[in-house]
């Protein structure tokens, strides 16, 4: 049994804890991986955000071609090299960055008080873990202070069939040697909408298979329906399909199910699983460390980011933070929390919120998606609770120049405020640079401006996109 001062779990956003102001203390990091191959560096490096988005660029150069007939430009999409998208991607980016960081916590002096174990962590009791390592051997520890950043991975549903068809997930298609000619996307949320955007793009042809109505269901209504439209303009779009079967055969993946009351089967080469991700909470044993669960999994926090019990009670020195706690499975909300956990950790009578600005979030498809905020309909719900009114604006692409420049006619923005104050209590926008127009508007509500102040205190330069935002604002200040 080796004690230690602090037992860091994951490499990802907990990867940036250790530090010069933690020197004096011991620290285990304990690290099991992500991906197939337990890679270092957490899933947005390896498995999620960056090689993501590198694809959904290629992807955006695929269909450019296409997308230029409306300008008058012919263009043709001669063909995509999958070899070489794959190996410009992870090949010569993101595992040289993920083995320079093994070797560096590994080896670097900076990190003589850092000992890094490669493997999986588990409670054993109360403070006490044991860490099965890559060789199979287990080493016990002890710590004051546990600072628990495992992340989450790939969920897989409990259908008939499905884990014994061996299906894709987000974990595994960004690095297969070759792509199918067909695939099923079994899934409605962002990963199987940015994954559909991909590879059809890059010549797959795939069927999103979704048991909701709309794509996106999280989204505000308008929303959704817009991007299951658009989305259905390149891809098979099924919705209200309840999956009962999944079986692999000697031609691909056959899937049964029903919908509208009717059984119906869909075959493809492949198929790909991305019905969400669920926390590592189980691969902690957290219930043997005395750890409080959500409904989901998810370790249970307080506003500080520490740990608390099955009866909502703190446990002291354990703090957790990023997918393994966190509704928001993103990484910015990750980094905030880590850095709270480490403020925290070190100024333990200076303690910080985590929970004090509005959180935003992106969808790289096509179109991008950006959003912050309530909801149309959860405004609804929170003005009927408080006795208040909520205004709605609309502002389509079309009705500025750059969109009339961008041939645009779907595109749009949806602004929701309370009436009498001009809060902004949701930001919805769906169309080109969407995750880039949204920001001033995370930025006005993290600082409690009205919508009359932004649009009315600045200029919005002429004819560019912000003008979407500034119109937009306008028809909440008449």
């Amino acid at each position: 049994m080796t004690h230690y001062d602090i037992a860091l779990i994951g490499s990802g956003s907990a990867n940036s804890f250790p530090g010069p102001e933690l020197a004096d203390r011991s620290i285990v990091q304990i690290d099991r991986g992500v991906g197939p191959d337990g890679v270092f560096g957490g899933t947005c490096l390896n498995v999620g955000c960056i090689p993501t988005k590198m694809l959904v660029l290629t992807a955006d150069a695929a269909i450019a071609p296409a997308e230029a007939a409306r300008l008058g430009v012919r263009a043709r999409l001669e063909g995509v090299d999958w070899p070489a998208i794959r190996d410009r991607i992870f090949a010569d980016r993101i595992d040289p960055i993920s083995r320079g960081g093994l070797a560096y916590r590994a080896e670097h002096e900076d990190n003589a008080n850092l000992t890094l174990l490669r493997g999986t962590a588990r409670f054993t009791g109360p403070g006490a873990m044991e860490v099965e390592l890559a060789d199979g051997t287990f080493e016990q520890i002890t710590a004051d202070t546990f600072v628990l950043g495992a992340g989450s991975r790939p969920a897989i549903p409990g259908i008939d069939g499905l884990a014994e068809a061996t299906p894709l997930t987000s974990d595994t298609i960004m690095r297969v040697d070759e792509l199918p000619a067909s695939l099923a996307i079994l899934g409605s949320g962002v990963i199987a909408v940015e994954l559909a955007h991909v590879l059809s793009a890059l010549g797959v042809d795939v069927t999103v298979i979704a048991r909701s109505a709309l794509l996106l269901r999280r989204e505000d209504a308008d929303i959704a329906a817009a991007a299951t439209a658009r989305l259905a303009e390149r891809c098979r779009v099924v919705t209200g399909f309840t999956t009962a079967a999944v079986r692999r055969t000697a031609d691909g993946v056959r899937i049964t199910g029903t919908r509208d009351g009717r059984e119906e089967t869909i075959e493809t080469q492949e198929i790909l699983v991305a019905t969400g991700r669920r926390p590592n909470s189980d691969l902690l044993d957290a219930a043997a460390g005395g750890i409080g669960l959500e409904d989901d999994g998810r370790v249970r926090v307080d506003p500080y980011q520490r740990v608390l019990d099955p009866a909502g009670r703190v446990i002291e020195g354990h703090w957790a933070f990023g997918d393994l706690s966190s509704p928001h499975q993103l990484k910015h909300v990750a980094n905030h929390e880590q850095r709270i956990v480490r403020h925290n950790v070190l100024h333990p009578s200076d303690l910080r919120r985590s929970d004090t600005m509005p959180v935003p979030r992106g969808i790289f498809g096509a179109p991008q998606i950006a959003a912050v905020g309530l909801t149309e309909a959860e405004a609804r719900e929170h003005a009927a609770r408080e006795g208040r009114e909520i205004r709605v604006a609309r502002q389509d692409y079309a009705g500025i120049a750059y969109g009339w420049a961008l041939e645009d006619t779907t595109s749009f923005a949806k602004l929701i405020a309370d009436a009498e104050t001009g809060e902004l209590l949701g930001c919805h926008i769906i169309g080109p640079e969407a995750t880039v127009l949204i920001q001033p508007l995370v930025q006005a509500m993290s600082l409690g401006q009205s919508a009359r102040d932004i649009a009315r205190t600045q200029y919005w330069i002429h004819p560019a996109l912000p003008e979407l935002v500034e119109n937009a604002l306008l028809q909440l200040t008449d």
